[in-house]
Parts: structure tokens; C-alpha cells; sequence
């Protein structure tokens, strides 16, 4: 089972960036390119959304419309690490931002068997 570790998470104020960080633990031989890795959020009473995938290999980038232009995806390979840049942020983006992997990028969690343990972020004033 590969483990994904989220960081970046934190207190922000409107108008502020973060930069989250989606690390895997990999067995030898195996790259973090050969996966699609979504970012998901989940704030306090919602379901949880997809926001943004990067495909495997060829690094496609997707968004949901509502942080188009706003963050952006993107991919390390020398660290099995996905980023998400997050600017202009709003009170809305508050949530707990989570970083799947599976084969494919989906807006649906179902389709991704591979969890992050997540991570707050928050923007407030």
C-alpha cells in the first residue's frame, strides 16, 4: 500500500497562498508519475470535492471551476510529491485538503482507493 503524507496546511489570511505538498512513500522502483494524484477538500458539513488532478505520465492538469486561475497543480518526480499552489484565498477555501492517487483523475472520491490523512487549511482574518 503506498502512503500519502499532505503538508502546507495552515492559517491564512483572505488574499494569502499556501502551497501544499502531497508526498508518497513508494516501494523501489515505482514513481509517482505512473499515477493520477487528486486533490480533494472537505469542509465541516459538505462532501468532499475534488479540486484538482494531475494525470499519470503525461501530467495533464484538471480543475473544478471554482479555483480555476486560483491554484495550480503540479508535480515533482525526484520527491514522489504533488503540489497545490493556492492563491487569492478566500474564507471559502477553508476545508481539509486531502491528496488521493489512483490510475485515473475522477471528481469523484469513490474513484480513488489511496488516502492522505489530510490537512486544515484555514482563511480567516
Amino acid at each position: 500500500q503506498v502512503q500519502l503524507a499532505e503538508s502546507g496546511g495552515g492559517l491564512v489570511q483572505p488574499g494569502g497562498s499556501l502551497r501544499l505538498s502531497c508526498t508518497a512513500l513508494l516501494p523501489p522502483g515505482l514513481s509517482l508519475d505512473y499515477y493520477a494524484v487528486g486533490w480533494f477538500r472537505q469542509a465541516p458539513g459538505k462532501e468532499r470535492e475534488g479540486v484538482s488532478c494531475i494525470s499519470a505520465y503525461d501530467g495533464d492538469q484538471y480543475y473544478v471551476d471554482s479555483v480555476k486561475d486560483q491554484f495550480t497543480v503540479s508535480r515533482d518526480s525526484t520527491k514522489n510529491t504533488v503540489y497545490l499552489q493556492m492563491n487569492s484565498l478566500k474564507p471559502e477555501d477553508t476545508a481539509v485538503y486531502y491528496c488521493a492517487k489512483d490510475a485515473w483523475c475522477s471528481w469523484s472520491a469513490g474513484d480513488f482507493g489511496n488516502w492522505g490523512q489530510g490537512t486544515q487549511v484555514t482563511v480567516s482574518s
